[in-house]
């Protein structure tokens, strides 16, 4: 099999469709069926299920996906490496994150970035804590950012201390500390609303070390959806400081006492070997943002 092979692969693997890979690949469908069956065909089994709604990996397909990015970033990896011996900086970097660090800090980093490496492009993946976990595992990838608690057993690098904060409506009235902060017994009379855990790990893990059990009706995903609800009046929420940035909706914040945070850090499976344009983003993010 070729790399032109693994490339078909995980085209129609992202993108569940033959002619959308094909489009992506500046290929004909047909091409790409013939690919896809050429590579059955000398494996001795199925990648792909077909239907008329589209395809999707089979078991074996699904097995088999890391693998095949294993391969493909190594040869960017040594093309990269080429390109770093004769002096210049080219690349490409795929980087994984969250809500809050999408919105706040990635528009800041790629700009910084691409004004000192302008042949060095970065393809960006949005999702929640197990997105990114996953995805730097399967090597969909580079590098992700997540927080401390929610990296498991990936290496990740600490960069910033992310208060999390009490949000509530704009008509509430709570009762606060002399320095202005909400106190764990006064955020248990207000009722809940809570995204999902994998969304919101630190939050989830702040409430039982504080045994605070919660029965909300409201379980949403984005920080957006979460402050809207707040916001009408549907009850309170936890969100790191991070998260607050460029909100729309007029909400009271306060600190929370004992102090409460989260540890948003740069993760990578292997932070020693990697390609030079994944190691010049990842060591442009601690410059930039390694404040611990």
């Amino acid at each position: 099999m070729t790399l032109l092979t693994y490339q078909v692969f995980k085209t129609v693997a992202e993108q569940g469709s033959f002619r959308k890979a094909a489009d992506i690949l500046g290929l004909t469908p047909s091409a790409i069926s013939h690919a896809i069956s050429a590579m059955e065909n000398e494996l001795g089994f199925s990648v792909l299920n077909r239907s008329k709604s589209g395809v999707t990996l089979t078991n074996y397909g699904e097995h088999l996906l890391p693998y095949v990015n294993a391969v493909l970033n190594s040869d960017e990896s040594l093309r990269q490496a080429i390109a770093e011996f004769n002096g210049l900086k080219k690349g490409k970097v795929k980087v994984g994150c969250f809500s809050s660090v999408c919105t706040s800090w990635l528009p800041d980093i790629m700009h910084s970035f691409n004004e000192e490496y302008p042949d060095i492009s970065i393809e960006v993946f949005e999702g929640t804590y197990d997105d990114v976990v996953y995805w730097i595992k399967n090597g969909v990838v580079d590098l992700g950012f997540l927080s401390v608690s929610s990296a498991g057993d990936i290496p990740i690098k600490p960069l910033y201390k992310d208060p999390l904060l009490c949000i509530l409506p704009k008509d509430a009235k709570p009762i606060l500390t002399e320095d202005g902060s909400i106190t764990i017994e006064e955020i248990r009379k207000y009722p809940f609303v809570t995204q999902r855990e994998s969304t919101d790990a630190d939050i989830q893990n702040f409430l039982k070390e504080n045994n605070i059990n919660i029965q909300s009706r409201y379980h949403v995903v984005d920080d957006l959806s979460t402050i809207s609800m707040v916001a009408n009046g549907f009850g309170m929420c936890i969100m790191p400081e991070l998260g607050m940035r460029h909100i729309p909706y007029d909400v009271k914040c306060y600190k929370i006492v004992p102090e409460a945070y989260r540890i948003v850090g740069i993760a990578a499976i292997n932070p020693e070997f990697m390609a030079p344009a994944v190691r010049t983003m990842y060591n442009h993010v601690l410059n930039k943002y390694g404040t611990m």
